[in-house]
């Protein structure tokens, strides 16, 4: 199965990402700032714009130009710092922000930073918004300049992060005394608030890579690169670890034995909770395409219908909408809690997670026998940004056949990255060596097609 979504210009699945200073410069943040102002405007009067950001050395950098070009246009740009993004779209609706737009470029390295906007809903710019705005910024749109009184403010918003922890303390009550926790941090967004809302509960805390130095974010750590914490776990007897990506919109888990629990085992756990408690809407979820063959027989099995929607959090989240769900999430561990916040967050996720966990009993390692896992291969193909996957004849062709050897043993996805210039190949088979095995050979393809020119054949 190959997947292409969406063909814009500027907008990925995930906001506007890029190289900093180089692909992403300030010149396009400021463009990006007085068009968000602008077209708002046009909505809603003297637009208020609440801006977050991670620790990238960069977001400083893009932050500055951002809210220049909200002042600019007239805007008044509310400074958060670094905070989660989830923070800044829960702040956005609960304190009646026109937009909220955070300066991250999530898990992805150092040198890349991106830019996303929510709604003043707190969900994603809807489709025809973000057209306008990227007409905008593209040039085809005039963008007004007030001058003297009509000029915009910039100001800093000092306890954001206070009230985001404290929205999420309200939500659920548990204690966590005598839990052993080892936090990874990735050196992000996660930094000031994991610490201080786990230990809340009463855990004891254990934290790593939480030095954030403006270089170090996820570098080698957080939930793309748990390793670490898998040895921290296991050597130090905690109970569990928990590891963030950069904007701590995602988390993993570790369980006492050093073994990882990706999306799908966190989204059993807290979909059996929740329909426990009779509070799983519609006894369904969704998942993405890349949810593995064991969460579904897992679902199925407890009576809980999964839909399926293309990767990315907006696909999740649309899905969720159209057909009333309060549980979506992808196996990265980007999951959304409708009920409580309109897009994904890690520790909300955490915090729902714990809280299964406390009212199961046992160890965390037994939560990971709730899905009986199909062994998966994912594998990265860097492409030429101008490469075409949909309706490449051999790609294909090699799918086909890949398809046609598992049978109902396995399955293939092949998709285009949204966020960064990659094909990404994921193969699930019977076992380990044959799926890798497999997933090379796809991989193969795809390199000989970009060598190529990746060129459709019509």
């Amino acid at each position: 199965m190959a997947e292409n979504k969406t063909d814009k210009r500027l907008f990925g699945t995930d906001g506007i990402r890029g190289r900093a200073n180089l692909d992403l410069t300030p010149e396009l943040a400021f463009r990006v700032g007085c068009c968000v102002a602008g077209v708002l405007a046009a909505h809603s009067g003297r637009p208020r714009i609440l801006i977050g950001r991670d620790t990238r050395c960069s977001g400083e950098m893009l932050e500055a130009a951002l809210s220049a070009g909200v002042a600019a246009a007239g805007g008044e740009a509310e400074l958060l710092g670094v905070v989660p993004t989830a923070a800044v779209a829960l702040l956005t609706r609960e304190w009646g922000a026109d937009a909220g737009v955070v300066i991250s470029a999530s898990h992805n390295p150092m040198e890349d930073n991106g830019i996303k906007i929510f709604h003043r809903t707190g969900y994603k710019l809807p489709d025809e918004m973000e057209m306008e705005l990227e007409e905008a910024i593209a040039g085809a749109v005039e963008v007004p300049r007030p001058h003297g009184r009509e000029v915009g403010r910039i100001r800093q918003a000092g306890d954001a992060l206070e009230w985001y922890l404290g929205y999420l303390r309200g939500l659920l009550s548990m204690e966590l005394e005598g839990c052993r926790m080892v936090l990874d941090c990735a050196n992000g967004a996660a930094c000031g608030a994991a610490p201080q809302l786990f230990e809340s509960y009463g855990a004891e805390v254990v934290t790593i890579f939480n030095e954030p130095d403006g270089y170090n974010i996820n570098q080698g750590c957080g939930s793309t690169k748990p390793q670490r914490l898998q040895e921290v776990v296991r050597q130090g007897g905690a109970d569990l670890g928990l590891a963030f990506d950069g904007d701590a919109d995602r988390v993993i888990v570790v369980d006492e034995r050093g073994d990882v629990l990706d999306g799908d085992v966190i989204m059993a756990a807290c979909a059996e909770r929740l329909q426990r408690r009779g509070e799983l809407s519609g006894q369904a979820l969704v998942a993405t395409v890349m949810s593995n063959k064991g969460f579904h027989l897992a679902m199925r099995d407890m009576g809980i219908t999964v839909h399926q929607s293309a990767v990315g959090d907006r696909y999740v989240l649309e899905e969720m909408l159209k057909r009333g769900l309060n549980l979506g999430g992808e196996q990265s561990g980007h999951i959304i809690f409708l009920d409580h916040s309109p897009t994904g967050d890690g520790l909300l996720t955490a915090l729902h997670f714990l809280r299964a966990w406390k009212e199961r009993g046992g160890s965390v390692s037994e939560i990971g026998g709730m899905v009986r896992r199909f062994p998966q291969v994912l594998l990265n193909v860097r492409v030429p940004g101008a490469f075409v996957l949909e309706g490449n004849r051999a790609v294909e062709e090699g799918v086909k056949g890949v398809e046609e050897r598992l049978g109902e043993q396995g399955r293939v996805l092949i998709r285009l990255s949204g966020t960064e210039p990659l094909v990404r190949v994921m193969v699930e088979a019977p076992t380990e060596e044959e799926a890798e095995g497999l997933a090379r050979e796809l991989a193969a393809v795809i390199e000989a097609e970009c060598a190529a020119g990746g060129i459709k054949e019509e």
